[in-house]
């Protein structure tokens, strides 16, 4: 009996020593400047990669509505607005079956972003923001591009997710 004590009071002690020093998920901390509600629209983007500024907007406001969908509200009436740009998409050859047969490729996105207030005043914002993602190369032009797309999308989640911790985190 007197061990079952000592053993509960461990964990009592432990559980009350992690509630103490402050750890939260990831994610869960407020916005920059106060913002409660905040407008994300489609990026602008500077390279030849057509859409793939529409799907890191739509990635972010998914990565939004995944943990608190109140946070979103339309520009009119939202305390602050995520805009950004899409700066570069480059691609590299990583390896090769011989020296004129490329395998694999890495491509790699390039971001710039601003949180600004309804008033315009600059919150936040984060320049060259990059991820990169690697995809097959085949002699097959139209795989390669599908290849290419699938990459970018995985590109888009894993970077609209990355923005998300950058803005909620409190650390």
């Amino acid at each position: 009996m007197r061990r079952l004590y000592l053993t509960s009071g461990i964990l009592l002690i432990l559980c009350l020593a992690a509630a103490a020093c402050g750890y939260r998920f990831s994610g869960s901390g407020e916005l920059p400047g106060g913002v409660k509600t905040l407008s994300i629209g489609v990026f602008t983007n500077r390279t030849g990669e057509k859409g793939l500024e529409t799907w890191i907007a739509n990635d972010l406001i998914y990565q939004f509505t995944r943990f608190d969908s109140r946070r979103l509200a339309d520009k009119a009436v939202a305390d602050a607005a995520l805009t950004g740009s899409v700066t570069s998409v480059k691609s590299v050859t990583i390896s090769h079956e011989n020296p004129e047969t490329p395998t694999e490729r890495r491509i790699q996105v390039t971001l710039d972003l601003k949180l600004t207030s309804a008033d315009g005043s600059l919150l936040w914002s984060a320049n060259s923001i990059s991820a990169y993602e690697t995809y097959q190369f085949s002699t097959d032009k139209a795989q390669t591009e599908k290849n290419k797309k699938s990459a970018l999308a995985t590109l888009s989640n894993r970077v609209a997710e990355r923005i998300y911790y950058q803005l909620t985190d409190n650390f």
